[in-house]
C-alpha cells in the first residue's frame, strides 16, 4: 500500500514510481543556474530595480484583492477524502431518522414486575415525515456538500461538565473507586485483581486505561483523563514478540483511541490508532480475505488461534466500524476496504433464514457446521449489520436487508416462551439444527439493537420483541438473591416446572458485564420511559453491594447466594469502559449530546460519528 497511500502526516510514504520529477539532465542544473545569474548581471541597475518593483507590486495586489476572495475549498483540500465522498448527499438530503414521542417527565416510576408498555413509541407518519424534512432544511446547519461527517474536519472538541444528578454522581464515585485501585496496583497493565492487589495482563496494552479514556472524558474526570493521556503518549507501545487478538484489540484499543479522538479532538489518539491499525493489517492476508484471529506484534504475522483452525464469525465481522472510521479519519482507504470486503464476502454465503454458524475458516472462506446463537461468538455479527448501515448514512442496502432477514430468522427459529410465566427468550440451535433453551447474558445486547433499528425505520414489531426480551433480561437479575444475573440462564420448557429460569452451578458467575445496562440505556434514550432507569438503578445498587471491594470491583463466582458470592478477584476493562459508562448515560439528564442520531457505538461502547455517505 506504500506506493498508493497519500502522506497525511502520520507515516513516511515511498515516492511513487510515476512521480513527475523535473525533466532535467543529471549534472546540468549547476550550469543552468550560472547562465541565469550571468544574464541578470548584464541588466542595468535601472532595469533590475524596475523588475523588482514590478514583482513587489504584483505580490501586494495579490494579497489585497485576490486571496480574500478565494473560496474556503481552495485551502488545501484533502484529495483522497474528497474523492471517496464525491457525490454524496448532505445531511439535508438524507431521509431523517425516525423519532418517537416521549412520555411526560416526572418523578421516577416505582419498580414493578409488569412490562413497560411503549404505547407512544411509534414511527412518524408519512405526512409527519415530510413536514419534518422541511423543518430540518429550515433549521439545519449548512454543512459542506461533499459528504463529510456531521463534524468538521478539525474534529471539534466536546466539553462535558460532569454529573448532574445523584445517580450519575454515584456512578462517578464508583468509577473513581475502581480507578484508584487500578492506578495503585495495576497501572499500565490490562486488568486489576482488586482482592490480591495485583494485576492481570492479556495483551500487555494497558487495556483498562484505553478502554476507560472516553468514559473519563464524558464524566468530566479531567485530571484522571490527562494522566491517562500522558501514559498513552509516553508508554503505550505496540511491539514485542506477543500475540494479540484482532477482534478484542480492535474494539477495545483501536475503538477506544478513535472514540477519544472524536470526543476530545486530540490528534495524539488518532496517531496512536493509525500506528495500531497498520500492525493489524497482516490479519487479512488469507486466501479468502476472512482474517485470522491473532497477529503477532513482533513478527507482524497473523495466524489462527492455537486451539482451532477457524476464526469466530462474530470476531471477523465486528471490526468494520473501527476500520472504516480509521480510513475516514486518515484518508487511507485500505482499512475500510479490507474489513468491508469481509462483510461483502459473508453476505454471499448461504445462511439459515439469515442466521449464521459461529465458526468460519479463513482459508476456505466457508462456515463450519456449528452452533447458531446470538450469544457468545455470534452476537455482534448481527449488531454490526445494523450499525454499519447506520454509520454509512443508510446507503448500503445489503446490510439492512441481511439484518432484517436475521431478525426474521430469530423470531421464526430461536424465540420461545418459558413455563409457567411465559417469559420470552432467545435460544440456540446446536449444530444448526437442535434447539436448546439456553441464553447467554451476552445476548441481552439485542433489545437495545432492536430499538435502535426501529428508530431508523425497521419494522415496528421489532420493538415489542425488544421490550419482551429486555424484561426477561432484567428478570435474570431480579430473580437472583444478589439481584445480579448469571453468565448463562436456561429456561424451563416443561408444563409442570416450578421456575421459569434454571441456573447451573457452572454458569452462576457474573463478570460485571454491560449488555443489559446497554439495552436499558437504548430503551430509555429512545422512549423516555423512566422504568428502564429504575431497573438500571436496582442493578447498579446490587453491584455496589456485592461486587465492590476495598480496592475496586470484583466479578462474582456465585450470584445464587448472598452468603457465598465466591469473589473471583478480577475487574475486566469493560467494567469501566462499558458497564459504568452505560450506567452514566442511562441516568443522564442530557440525552442529546451523545444521541444515536449523531453517533454509533461500537461493541465496546466507543463512539463513532455517523457519516452521510458510504
Amino acid at each position: 500500500m506504500g506506493t498508493s497511500t497519500p502522506n497525511w502526516g502520520f507515516t513516511s510514504v515511498p515516492v511513487p514510481p510515476d512521480f513527475p520529477y523535473p525533466a532535467t539532465v543529471p549534472g546540468t542544473e549547476h550550469n543552468q543556474r550560472k547562465r541565469l545569474w550571468r544574464r541578470w548581471n548584464q541588466l542595468s541597475r535601472f532595469q533590475r530595480n524596475t523588475c523588482l518593483l514590478f514583482m513587489a507590486l504584483l505580490i501586494t495586489l495579490s494579497i489585497l484583492f485576490v486571496l480574500p476572495n478565494l473560496p474556503p475549498s481552495a485551502s488545501l483540500p484533502s484529495p483522497s477524502r474528497n474523492e471517496a465522498l464525491e457525490g454524496s448527499e448532505t445531511v439535508q438530503g438524507i431521509k431523517p431518522s425516525l423519532e418517537y414521542e416521549r412520555e411526560p417527565e416526572g418523578p421516577p416510576k416505582p419498580i414493578t414486575l409488569s412490562k413497560p408498555v411503549q404505547e407512544n413509541f411509534r414511527p412518524l407518519t408519512k405526512e409527519e415525515e415530510e413536514n419534518r424534512v422541511g423543518e430540518n432544511e429550515k433549521n439545519s446547519v449548512n454543512l459542506p456538500r461533499n459528504g463529510i461527517d456531521l463534524f468538521s474536519k478539525k474534529n471539534q472538541k466536546i466539553v462535558f461538565t460532569g454529573p448532574t444528578n445523584h445517580r450519575q454522581r454515584a456512578v462517578v464515585d464508583a468509577f473513581s473507586h475502581a480507578w484508584k485501585g487500578y492506578k495503585t496496583y495495576a497501572w499500565g497493565h490490562d486488568h486489576l485483581r482488586p482482592i490480591s492487589q495485583t494485576y492481570n495482563d492479556w495483551f500487555h496494552l494497558g487495556l483498562t486505561i484505553i478502554d476507560s479514556l472516553d468514559t473519563m472524558y464524558i464524566m468530566g474526570l479531567n485530571e484522571d483523563f490527562n494522566e491517562a493521556r500522558s501514559w498513552v503518549k509516553d508508554s503505550l507501545q505496540f511491539n514485542g514478540n506477543r500475540d494479540i487478538n484482532l477482534f478484542e484489540t480492535t474494539i477495545r484499543v483501536l475503538g477506544g483511541l478513535l472514540s477519544t479522538y472524536h470526543l476530545s479532538g486530540d490528534k495524539l489518539f488518532l496517531d496512536k490508532a493509525l500506528e495500531l491499525g497498520l500492525l493489524l493489517l497482516p490479519s487479512f492476508k488469507t486466501s479468502s480475505g476472512v482474517p485470522y484471529s491473532d497477529v503477532n506484534l513482533g513478527t507482524k504475522k497473523a495466524h489462527p488461534p492455537k486451539w482451532n483452525a477457524d476464526s469466530t464469525t462474530s470476531e471477523v465481522t465486528t471490526i468494520q466500524l473501527e476500520f472504516r472510521d480509521l480510513s475516514r479519519c486518515t484518508g487511507d482507504p485500505t482499512f475500510e476496504e479490507l474489513s468491508f470486503r469481509v462483510s461483502k464476502f459473508i453476505h454471499k454465503l448461504p445462511k439459515t433464514e439469515g442466521l449464521v454458524p459461529i465458526f468460519i475458516n479463513p482459508n476456505t472462506g466457508q462456515f463450519r457446521k456449528s452452533t447458531i446463537t446470538l450469544g457468545a461468538r455470534g452476537d455482534s455479527y448481527y449488531e454490526y449489520l445494523l450499525k454499519q448501515w447506520i454509520q454509512t448514512g443508510r446507503t448500503i442496502d445489503f446490510l439492512r436487508d441481511d439484518y432484517n432477514a436475521s431478525i426474521s430468522g430469530v423470531k421464526n427459529l430461536l424465540v420461545r416462551h418459558s413455563k409457567p410465566n411465559n417469559l420470552l427468550y432467545v435460544g440456540e440451535l446446536i449444530n444448526g439444527n437442535d434447539f436448546k433453551a439456553k441464553m447467554d447474558h451476552l445476548l441481552c445486547f439485542l433489545p437495545g439493537t432492536l430499538a435502535l433499528g426501529v428508530h431508523y425505520g425497521m419494522p415496528p414489531d421489532h420493538l415489542r420483541l425488544a421490550e419482551d426480551l429486555l424484561y426477561t433480561c432484567y428478570q435474570t437479575y431480579a430473580a437472583q438473591p444478589t439481584h445480579l444475573a448469571p453468565e448463562i440462564t436456561y429456561f424451563n420448557e416443561e408444563e409442570d416446572g416450578d421456575s421459569d429460569m434454571i441456573v447451573k452451578p457452572a454458569d452462576s458467575h457474573n463478570l460485571l458485564r454491560p449488555e443489559t445496562v446497554e439495552s436499558l440505556w437504548y430503551m430509555y434514550h429512545l422512549t423516555g420511559n423512566t422504568t428502564y432507569q429504575d431497573w438500571g438503578w436496582k442493578i447498579f445498587q446490587a453491584f455496589e453491594k456485592f461486587a465492590r471491594v476495598e480496592h475496586g470491583y470484583s466479578s462474582l463466582g456465585n450470584v445464587k447466594s448472598i452468603a457465598d458470592t465466591k469473589l473471583r478477584d478480577m475487574m475486566e476493562s469493560f467494567f469501566l469502559g462499558e458497564t459504568l459508562k452505560y450506567f452514566y448515560l442511562l441516568f443522564s439528564d442530557d440525552q442529546k449530546t451523545l444521541s444515536v442520531d449523531r453517533y454509533v457505538l461500537n461493541s465496546e461502547a466507543h463512539f463513532f460519528p455517523i457519516h452521510t455517505s458510504r
